[in-house]
Protein backbone atom coordinates (compact mmCIF):
# COMPACT_ATOMS: atom_id res chain seq x y z
CA UNK A 1 0.00 0.00 0.00
CA UNK A 2 1.49 3.30 -1.11
CA UNK A 3 -1.52 5.53 -0.41
CA UNK A 4 -3.97 5.20 2.43
CA UNK A 5 -5.97 6.95 5.09
CA UNK A 6 -4.43 7.49 8.52
CA UNK A 7 -6.96 7.20 11.35
CA UNK A 8 -6.39 7.83 15.05
CA UNK A 9 -8.51 6.00 17.62
CA UNK A 10 -7.33 6.30 21.20
CA UNK A 11 -10.49 4.78 22.72
CA UNK A 12 -8.79 1.95 24.59
CA UNK A 13 -12.09 0.92 26.18
CA UNK A 14 -13.14 -0.61 22.85
CA UNK A 15 -11.95 -3.90 21.42
CA UNK A 16 -9.28 -3.52 18.74
CA UNK A 17 -11.53 -5.20 16.17
CA UNK A 18 -14.27 -2.65 16.81
CA UNK A 19 -11.78 0.20 16.44
CA UNK A 20 -10.54 -1.18 13.10
CA UNK A 21 -14.08 -1.77 11.89
CA UNK A 22 -15.05 1.79 12.81
CA UNK A 23 -12.11 3.14 10.78
CA UNK A 24 -12.98 0.86 7.84
CA UNK A 25 -16.58 2.12 7.83
CA UNK A 26 -15.37 5.72 7.70
CA UNK A 27 -12.96 4.82 4.85
CA UNK A 28 -15.77 3.15 2.89
CA UNK A 29 -18.11 6.11 3.40
CA UNK A 30 -15.41 8.61 2.37
CA UNK A 31 -13.87 6.79 -0.61
CA UNK A 32 -16.75 4.61 -1.83
CA UNK A 33 -14.93 1.31 -1.45
CA UNK A 34 -13.91 -0.84 1.47
CA UNK A 35 -10.26 -1.10 2.48
CA UNK A 36 -8.70 -4.53 2.53
CA UNK A 37 -5.55 -3.66 4.50
CA UNK A 38 -4.97 -2.03 7.88
CA UNK A 39 -1.47 -1.49 9.25
CA UNK A 40 -1.05 -0.88 12.98
CA UNK A 41 1.82 -0.59 15.46
CA UNK A 42 2.77 -3.89 17.18
CA UNK A 43 1.92 -2.43 20.59
CA UNK A 44 -1.58 -1.59 19.34
CA UNK A 45 -2.00 -5.18 18.15
CA UNK A 46 -1.01 -6.54 21.55
CA UNK A 47 -0.84 -10.23 22.35
CA UNK A 48 -4.08 -11.14 20.56
CA UNK A 49 -3.19 -9.77 17.12
CA UNK A 50 -6.18 -10.20 14.81
CA UNK A 51 -5.17 -11.60 11.43
CA UNK A 52 -8.15 -9.92 9.85
CA UNK A 53 -11.26 -7.97 10.83
CA UNK A 54 -14.37 -8.13 8.62
CA UNK A 55 -12.40 -8.70 5.43
CA UNK A 56 -9.57 -6.30 6.29
CA UNK A 57 -6.11 -7.88 6.54
CA UNK A 58 -4.40 -6.54 9.70
CA UNK A 59 -0.60 -6.23 9.66
CA UNK A 60 1.87 -4.55 11.98
CA UNK A 61 4.67 -2.09 11.35
CA UNK A 62 6.91 -0.03 13.61
CA UNK A 63 6.46 2.89 11.19
CA UNK A 64 2.85 3.44 12.27
CA UNK A 65 2.44 5.22 15.61
CA UNK A 66 0.52 3.46 18.42
CA UNK A 67 -3.28 3.80 18.19
CA UNK A 68 -3.12 4.93 14.55
CA UNK A 69 -4.60 2.83 11.78
CA UNK A 70 -3.32 3.11 8.19
CA UNK A 71 -6.08 1.81 5.94
CA UNK A 72 -6.12 1.28 2.20
CA UNK A 73 -5.96 -1.24 -0.59
CA UNK A 74 -3.19 -3.76 -1.18
CA UNK A 75 -1.39 -3.40 -4.47
CA UNK A 76 -1.45 -6.01 -7.17
CA UNK A 77 1.55 -8.33 -6.94
CA UNK A 78 2.76 -7.08 -3.53
CA UNK A 79 3.78 -9.84 -1.14
CA UNK A 80 1.70 -10.25 2.00
CA UNK A 81 3.14 -10.89 5.44
CA UNK A 82 3.15 -14.64 4.76
CA UNK A 83 5.20 -14.14 1.58
CA UNK A 84 2.43 -14.83 -0.91
CA UNK A 85 1.49 -12.26 -3.54
CA UNK A 86 -1.80 -10.50 -3.08
CA UNK A 87 -4.48 -10.56 -5.76
CA UNK A 88 -5.32 -6.88 -5.39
Amino acid sequence: MKVGMLWFDGDLQLDLGVRIERAAIYYRDKYGRSPNLCVIHPSTAGEDHPGSVTGVDVRTSETVQPDYFWLGMTERGVASSDGSASAR
